[in-house]
């Protein structure tokens, strides 16, 4: 018989509600993609178990102040600057991605903490004068934002694993609401270390619960709880849709795909352009939403463009994500590395050249570069969330938007121009809710408005000033003036 190695390092972890650690019968295995070693388990919640969850934050009637809440928040944060390398080796640990970019996201981290610290101290209501018009009146109207009667449900995906749970439970904190939590049950360890920093840091264990199971048995539970005001989810877009669905007469926050273009036109200084096409497509093992999924490149520069990308896909190194020389590690498991092989052969059956990559063993899938590519191949008509560069030739700028904006997604976009007519069209044109010029789609700050249209969410914005408003309810009080 064989068995799976456990991994000196393990981590068993509990359910957190209402402050008591949770023990369940059952319980789910959070394995290393790279090495197969068992590196943590975590309970398994019951539907009763999330009822508890519920009820408990909904009972809690928070009295943070602005100061008490940025206290908290900057204390986590220099908390964790001070664990980097704790922290994250557990995200290497569960995820696979490598040290250089779950240390980077322990940054982000920080960042997020310190900027929901910020804005807790930020009273960003309004006030208007009444008489404005031949009919006002001598009065004022004075905003103020609440935080939400009931509770919000976070669910949150595998890509970032803390950083994307950093963005549910900030703004919550923050804003004086009650959240329930629900991590990917693949990278969940790092949402429970999260959690501990925060009620290490002072937080009312009321405020933040957090329960890890089979989403088949729990997340309806969550989305559907009399309790719950708010659902904010990060993930795909057939659950953000099943969400939808289900969810009824509640706030609705998704953050869906992506299938980001970066836009290469022939002015463009093609040593720059290729730096961020080889870095937007295998930072993070390219399992970002806004990571390169498509290199559109006028044909003018089409060959030098790719000669170099092709040039820095070999230099890229990946393997044991713990190697700290390592720029790429696994992706999240063997099945999704098998699902990029097998649309990178599809494509190549249907005419698209293979120059680098495609190779597979185990979750470790190597950088891919593909050129001939269609716009009806799936590997870029669909979101391919894995290290694959795929190159797509275009003519002229209205050929170039015509196939940006020709999938269901609606994310994000990088360009690579110095002309400013090219620029404004671009900015204008392209159905996106980000336009970067000489950046990658991804490009952001953990504080500023971050979202997508079409298939890439309803509108509403993550980053930790826009979540804030979707987290709160705005009231407005009039008086004599």
């Amino acid at each position: 018989m064989s068995c799976i190695m456990e991994s000196a390092d393990f981590r068993a972890e509990a359910l957190r509600i209402g402050g008591v650690k949770v023990r369940t019968e059952r319980s789910i295995d959070v394995v290393n993609p790279y090495s197969g070693e068992r590196v943590g388990t975590v309970a398994m919640a019951s539907v009763e178990d999330v009822r508890r969850a519920m009820d408990i934050a909904h009972a809690y009637v928070p009295t943070l102040s602005r100061y008490e809440r940025s206290a908290i928040l900057n204390r986590a944060a220099a908390l964790l600057r001070e664990r980097t390398d704790e922290a994250s080796s557990i995200i290497t640990a569960e995820s696979g991605l490598c040290k250089k970019d779950s240390t980077y996201e322990i940054g982000r981290v920080a960042d997020v903490l310190n900027f929901g610290a910020n804005e807790a101290l930020r009273d960003d209501g309004q006030v208007f004068s009444c008489d404005l018009t031949p009919h006002g009146k001598k009065r004022k109207v004075i905003t103020t934002r609440e935080p939400l009667l009931g509770v919000i449900t976070a669910i949150t995906p595998f890509n970032h694993p803390m950083n994307q749970v950093a963005h549910k439970v900030v703004p919550a904190v923050a804003t004086n609401n009650r959240m329930v939590l629900k991590p990917s049950e693949k990278v969940p360890l790092s949402a429970y270390y999260f959690a501990d920093l925060l009620y290490e840091a002072g937080l009312p264990v009321e405020m933040l619960q957090v329960v890890t199971g089979d989403p088949r048995e729990i997340a309806d539970e969550l989305l559907t709880h009399r309790h719950v005001d708010l659902v904010t989810f990060t993930g795909g877009v057939a659950i953000g849709k099943y969400i939808a669905s289900k969810a009824g007469y509640r706030r609705m926050v998704l953050e869906l795909g992506g299938n980001d273009p970066l836009i290469v036109m022939d002015d463009a200084d093609l040593d720059k352009a290729s730096d961020l096409a080889v870095q937007g497509s295998y930072k993070n093992s390219g399992q970002r939403c806004t990571a390169v999924k498509r290199m559109l490149v006028h044909e003018k520069v089409a060959a030098e463009f790719t000669e170099r990308v092709v040039a820095k896909t070999w230099a890229w190194r990946y393997g044991d994500p713990m190697d700290k020389a390592n720029e790429m590690g696994t992706v999240i498991d063997e099945a999704a590395a098998r699902h990029f092989e097998k649309v990178v052969n599809e494509a190549i059956a249907q005419g698209a050249r293979l120059l680098v990559g495609n190779v597979r063993e185990g979750a470790l899938y190597s950088p891919t570069v593909l050129d001939r590519v269609r716009p009806e191949m799936t590997v870029v008509r669909e979101e391919t969330f894995g290290p694959v560069s795929p190159i797509i030739t275009f003519k002229d700028i209205d050929e170039a938007i015509r196939i940006s904006n020709g999938t269901a997604f609606g994310l994000s976009s990088g360009i690579c121009t110095n002309r400013m007519d090219d620029i404004t069209r671009f900015a204008k044109e392209l159905q996106v809710g980000t336009v970067n010029l000489w950046e990658v789609p991804g490009y952001r700050i953990e504080l500023t408005p971050f979202g997508g249209i079409k298939d890439s969410g309803l509108g509403y914005k993550e980053g930790v000033q826009e979540a804030i408003k979707s987290f709160t309810n705005c009231k407005a009080f009039t008086l004599p003036w």
